[in-house]
C-alpha cells in the first residue's frame, strides 16, 4: 500500500473543509436536540475528548459548551489527520420556558447528553374558578326581588 504524504490539492481541500465545514463533516460539534415529555434533551458528539476538558456555562438563557481534543505529540509522522484537533465551542440560546438551574449533564462513550427540564411556570396548569352566590356585573351580590 502506497501512501503519498504530499498532495497539495488534497491538503487544500482538507483545510477548506476544516475551516468552512461541509454537509458531510461540519466544522462544529454535531448536535441533536428533541423534546421528551417535560424535558428537552441535547446530545453533542465529542469522541476522543477527555471529560475534564468539557466546560458548560449558562449565562442568562445562553448555554455555552466548550471542549478540547488535544493533538498527540510523538516521534512519528502522521499519514492521515482528518479528525479536527483543538478547542471547540458552541452556544445555544434557550427559551425562557426552561429551568436552567436544573440542567443535568452526562458524558458517556463520547456523547455529551444534557437534559433541561421545562420550567414549572411554563407547564400547562388548570385554573380553578371560584364559585359563590350570584352577583351582578358590579361585583355586588345580586338582589332578589320579591
Amino acid at each position: 500500500m502506497l501512501l503519498r504524504t504530499t498532495d497539495p490539492f488534497r491538503d487544500l481541500d482538507r483545510l477548506t473543509q476544516q475551516l468552512l465545514g461541509t454537509t458531510n463533516r461540519p466544522a462544529v460539534m454535531p448536535m441533536d436536540a428533541w423534546r421528551q415529555g417535560d424535558r428537552f434533551v441535547i446530545e453533542f458528539d465529542l469522541p476522543g475528548v477527555a471529560p475534564d476538558s468539557i466546560d458548560l456555562d449558562v449565562e442568562r438563557n445562553v448555554l455555552t459548551v466548550r471542549a478540547e481534543r488535544v493533538a498527540q505529540n510523538g516521534d512519528w509522522e502522521a499519514l492521515a489527520a482528518e479528525r479536527p484537533k483543538g478547542a471547540f465551542s458552541r452556544q445555544l440560546v434557550l427559551g425562557d420556558n426552561l429551568d436552567l438551574d436544573r440542567i443535568e449533564a452526562a458524558y458517556v462513550d463520547g456523547v455529551l447528553r444534557l437534559v433541561v427540564p421545562v420550567a414549572e411556570k411554563a407547564k400547562p396548569r388548570k385554573i380553578q374558578i371560584a364559585q359563590s352566590g350570584g352577583s351582578d356585573r358590579s361585583g355586588e351580590p345580586a338582589q332578589l326581588s320579591s
